[in-house]
């Protein structure tokens, strides 16, 4: 049985114990080390179609790595495109829904599928455009965040507001819809585009309300604030 493991506090490595005859996928790159036991592919996981559609939802390569332990038993080192923490989630009786760039690897009894969003969601949310990426089957997924990782419970009558940006994941049967934090007056706008507008003018980012019951990941760092400040210092 493929065993997922967590090891480092700082930008840690997700370590892989695999008996023989198991099989795991993870994002193209995830790979650091492997033991001379298991054998790694690039494959289009689902086919071209698939693949297509995962990369038009979030960036994600065509070619996921595929890795196999093929000759015995073996281990093997993944890490995330970026800094920051991990959480292995098990997947059957509860899917999730993934924001851009959180998957990591997964047990081979699952999958990856494209879900479709709502129309104010696609446009403002950030998760993927008009499609985002929803687990399937049954096992683990790992997904990873950017910065220290944590989770959320939403109840019934206890919505939570988070900018989308800190979102990782979420429970696919949790509700959510487009809000914002700041309101329209002083903008001579009334409705939502006189929130939006304020929401913009006042440096408060749009924020996703979910309500129902299940868990929202979150991530402690907003990657465009990053690399916006990164930028800034680059070119002062």
């Amino acid at each position: 049985m493929t065993v997922f493991t967590i090891t480092g506090e700082v930008d840690p490595f997700l370590h892989v114990s695999m008996q023989q005859g198991d099989k795991i996928y993870c994002e193209s790159g995830a790979m650091v080390m492997m033991e001379a036991n298991l054998e790694l592919k690039g494959r289009m996981t689902g086919g071209l179609g698939s693949a297509l559609m995962r990369r038009f939802t979030n960036g994600e390569s065509l070619f996921q790595q595929h890795i196999e332990a093929v000759r015995g038993d073996g281990d093997c080192l993944l890490s995330p495109a970026l800094p920051g923490g991990m959480e292995v989630i098990e997947v059957g009786s509860t899917q999730y829904l993934l924001n851009d760039g959180a998957f990591v690897a997964a047990t081979s009894g699952t999958e990856m599928k494209v879900r479709t969003q709502s129309l104010g969601n696609a446009l403002f949310a950030q998760s993927g455009g008009f499609f985002v990426m929803e687990t399937a089957g049954k096992g683990q997924v790992v997904v990873s965040g950017f910065g220290s990782m944590f989770s959320l419970d939403v109840e019934p009558d206890k919505d939570l507001i988070i900018d989308n940006s800190h979102v990782v994941c979420w429970d696919s049967t949790l509700r959510y819809e487009l809000s914002v934090t700041t309101s329209s007056s002083g903008s001579g706008l009334g409705g939502m585009l006189g929130n939006l507008v304020n929401s913009a003018t006042s440096g408060e980012g749009i924020v996703l309300r979910f309500s129902g019951r299940g868990k929202v990941f979150v991530c402690s760092r907003n990657p465009a604030a990053f690399a916006k400040l990164v930028s800034k210092g680059m070119t002062a």
